[in-house]
């Protein structure tokens, strides 16, 4: 296992759900945190509370030079792409084409711009990216128009920029996360409440169907485990309440 402590991350969509809780994870384990997010009233709340180990800055975790710009200042030893925009939980037929299409263009962005340039850089050798994709990228899900889609791209991008990385002797390890989906974010808890809406049942009844719920402090002790463990080496991983799991 590697140690944290002295080494810098970098984590997009800092301000809440998994993103919040993987910051202050990767801060207690000793990583000076760099947290993005565009809203900064949430990020003040983060840094008072993890204090002088976090720097807190505010912009479009999908704006290429922003993520050129960071990589180049921080040098980050673990990256951490969690930022994503929330669906529109409606059926097909009530989405338009830009609600289909809002994961790709902020998710999907964010993790070509960033993962490009690690690789670009590059970062140094030891370096981690994590990307979030979700479980949805194998199971599909019907009420979030073109997320699941998105999330399998991710997933795609993770494993191709892991291939660039080997061929190129960067010693850099990409890999995906595809969480289970779970109330614990602002975005689980509304994909949660419309599929159990979806099937005619309440809330509590749809959560104990699904069984363990996970949390976001399970993801964070997750990102912690990816980013210190160099035999966490494959390019995708499922987490559920059990823990990480490789991707079939």
């Amino acid at each position: 296992m590697s140690d944290l402590s002295g080494t810098t991350a970098l984590v997009t969509g800092a301000s809440r759900g998994f993103g919040r809780a993987i910051a202050i994870t990767l801060s207690q384990a000793g990583a000076h945190v760099v947290g993005v997010a565009r809203d900064r009233s949430r990020l003040g709340d983060l840094s008072a509370e993890i204090g002088d180990g976090f720097i807190p800055v505010t912009g479009d975790a999908a704006d290429p030079v922003l993520a050129g710009q960071l990589i180049d200042a921080y040098r980050p030893r673990t990256l951490v792409l969690g930022a994503g925009a929330s669906p529109l939980s409606r059926p097909l037929p009530r989405q338009t084409w830009e609600t289909f299409s809002r994961t790709w263009d902020v998710d999907v962005k964010h993790v070509f711009h960033w993962t490009r340039e690690a690789l670009l850089v590059p970062l140094d050798p030891g370096s981690v990216v994590i990307a979030f994709s979700s479980g949805a990228a194998v199971k599909g899900s019907p009420l979030s128009g073109g997320y699941a889609g998105a999330k399998a791209t991710i997933r795609f991008i993770a494993a191709y920029a892991a291939d660039e990385a080997s061929r190129n002797g960067l010693g850099i390890r990409f890999t995906s996360v595809l969480p289970q989906l779970t109330p614990a974010t602002d975005l689980g808890a509304a994909a949660v409440a419309s599929y159990a809406a979806r099937q005619g049942v309440e809330v509590h009844a749809y959560l104990a169907a699904a069984g363990p719920v996970l949390t976001a402090e399970q993801v964070g002790q997750a990102v912690l485990g990816l980013a210190t463990d160099p035999g966490q080496d494959r390019d995708a991983y499922l987490l559920t309440a059990a823990g990480l799991r490789p991707a079939g």
